[in-house]
């Protein structure tokens, strides 16, 4: 499976590119309640990560998966650049982004692929937004007298 990522080389008008925090959710549950140290937690800090919101969740390369030691899911189909293909969903990932964090799924990207990308779900669940004049994502809300909950 081939996916194909537009050349963003030299092109950075537009693109949000941030830093994220991904841990294995288990592992917390398992420190908490004691059963392993803290220092046993697999956690990634990750540095260039697309903000595209042409993608629904969190998509995260085999080799950070396996870091993690996270578990699958299932498999869906998943829409790319070279058509619709199978992909594994894996489950319980911690994801903090801009001091804001929230537990999610995660698509794994195409074999060969090393890019990390930041999907529509988790940036509205999390309250943020591509502010793509200023190259950064936004926190919302604006003021104090705003929200980005609702009920």
């Amino acid at each position: 499976m081939t996916l194909v990522l537009p050349n963003l080389q030299g092109k950075q008008m537009g693109q949000v590119l941030t830093t994220i925090t991904v841990t294995n959710r288990i592992d917390q549950v398992l420190a908490e309640r004691g059963f392993i140290p803290a220092g046993e937690i697999r956690s990634l800090t990750l540095g260039k990560v697309l903000v595209d919101t042409g993608v629904t969740l969190l998509a995260l390369p085999t080799l950070i998966i396996s870091q993690l030691g996270l578990s699958q899911l299932g498999e869906t189909n998943v829409e790319t650049a070279a058509g619709v293909r199978k992909g594994r969903i894996f489950q319980d990932i911690m994801l903090e982004v801009e001091g804001r964090q929230a537990v999610f799924d995660c698509l794994e990207m195409p074999e060969g692929v090393d890019t990390i990308l930041l999907g529509v779900i988790p940036m509205e669940r999390l309250g943020l937004e591509p502010d793509l004049k200023n190259q950064r994502l936004r926190v919302l809300p604006m003021n104090d007298q705003q929200t980005y909950l609702m009920l």
